[in-house]
């Protein structure tokens, strides 16, 4: 498979859809998707091409508040450290299988990121 750089919007597509391809047959992440959040994936994938698009590529294509369905998500089913260690998992494989170069490992830096703060603010929420 040739690797390719992270530097435009059909980059950015590829990325997203390849990750949530892992993401939908994942046995551990894959139910919280499809059975407790019913992700209707015709609508959510555009919403993180704009979100990944406007971390990656800066161009604000992205306007909403990302956190606020994994709260809801989380009321019908606890999201746990291992949930968000599997997402950064496929994440960061979905990078190395796909894409070379410094914004990929940028983006990876970034989820991590993402994971790390989004585990421990539902962790926090979730701690009687």
């Amino acid at each position: 498979m040739t690797q390719q750089t992270l530097d435009s919007p059909e980059a950015v597509r590829l990325l997203v859809d390849s990750f949530y391809e892992k993401v939908q047959a994942d046995p551990l992440i894959g139910p919280v998707f499809t059975d407790v959040a019913q992700v209707d994936w015709a609508s959510h994938l555009p919403k993180m091409y704009a979100f990944w698009e406007s971390i990656i590529l800066g161009n604000g294509a992205y306007d909403g508040h990302p956190f606020r369905p994994h709260l809801i998500v989380n009321q019908k089913h606890p999201l746990r450290v291992e949930h968000f260690e599997r997402w950064l998992t496929l994440f960061s494989a979905t990078l190395t299988e796909q894409f070379t170069g410094e914004t990929a490992e940028l983006v990876r830096q970034r989820a991590t990121q993402i994971a790390l703060v989004w585990s421990q603010k539902l962790t926090y929420l979730n701690t009687p």
